[in-house]
């Protein structure tokens, strides 16, 4: 049985003390949950977060990483770092990532491996854009990213992932993928798992559905057989809809 992940990625948003008040707000509202739940804040907020939570079920992520140990890369982060404030996960490969600056599926498949090497969880993400659906290409898209991925990774690498489906047209937008179709998306990535792996990791490996996930959507969502999660945008800065989503 795959137990559903929650994940909310914060984004560019909140101050060190507007994250703060934000997850005091939020802990009491989901103590009692019953899924995995993951804080994604801004590489600034983890260390105040990670501290906020540390005596709850509460994991922390952050929203990218670097794949090399240290160097001349200003503005970035290693995972080395990450691990040395116990950073649990890592968002590799979110579309605004992906559009803004210049990740590319190579670059995804080297950070996932280097998250993998320190014990990091990635949270992989992938999507197709509106123009790539309506021409019928998003089963190719979609599950080509998931290959690049993984690519060179072992069966057991692979069982400790968790991926994320996120349609480009519908992040940020309003617009949500119907949960039919979140389901076929998903449920093609996992067969993707089982031609790179093997069935079991397939049958356990948990698969997150990202775009515009909102408290009256997230229980369909959460019906849909291939579906064991969300990754959540806006709704994750607001403690009422987060924790709505969370206690669904």
């Amino acid at each position: 049985m795959r137990k559903p992940i929650i994940a909310g990625n914060w984004k560019m948003n909140n101050t060190i003390e507007q994250s703060k008040r934000l997850v005091k707000e939020l802990i009491p509202l989901i103590k009692d949950a019953k899924v995995d739940v993951v804080l994604c804040p801004s590489y600034l907020s983890l260390q105040e977060v990670k501290n906020l939570v540390k005596d709850t079920s509460v994991k922390v992520g952050a929203q990218n990483m670097h794949f090399e140990k240290s160097g001349a890369y200003t503005g970035e982060v290693s995972g080395e770092m990450l691990k040395e404030l116990e950073i649990e996960y890592v968002i590799i490969g979110h579309s605004e990532r992906r559009q803004y600056f210049n990740e590319t599926d190579e670059t995804v498949n080297r950070k996932v491996k280097k998250a993998l090497e320190l014990n990091l969880i990635p949270i992989i993400c992938v999507g197709e854009t509106l123009e790539e659906r309506e021409q019928g290409k998003a089963r190719s898209i979609v599950t080509s990213q998931v290959e690049a991925a993984l690519k060179d990774l072992s069966n057991k690498e692979i069982a400790q992932l968790v991926i994320a489906y996120e349609p480009i047209w519908a992040i940020g937008t309003g617009k949500t993928a119907s949960s039919q179709d979140a389901n076929e998306v998903c449920s093609w990535i996992r067969d993707k798992v089982n031609q790179l792996a093997d069935v079991h990791v397939a049958q356990n490996i948990r698969i997150q559905y990202g775009g515009s996930v909102k408290p009256n959507n997230i229980k369909e969502l959460m019906e849909q057989p291939h579906i064991d999660g969300a990754l959540v945008g806006g709704a994750s800065l607001k403690v009422d809809q987060f924790s709505a989503i969370v206690n669904y």
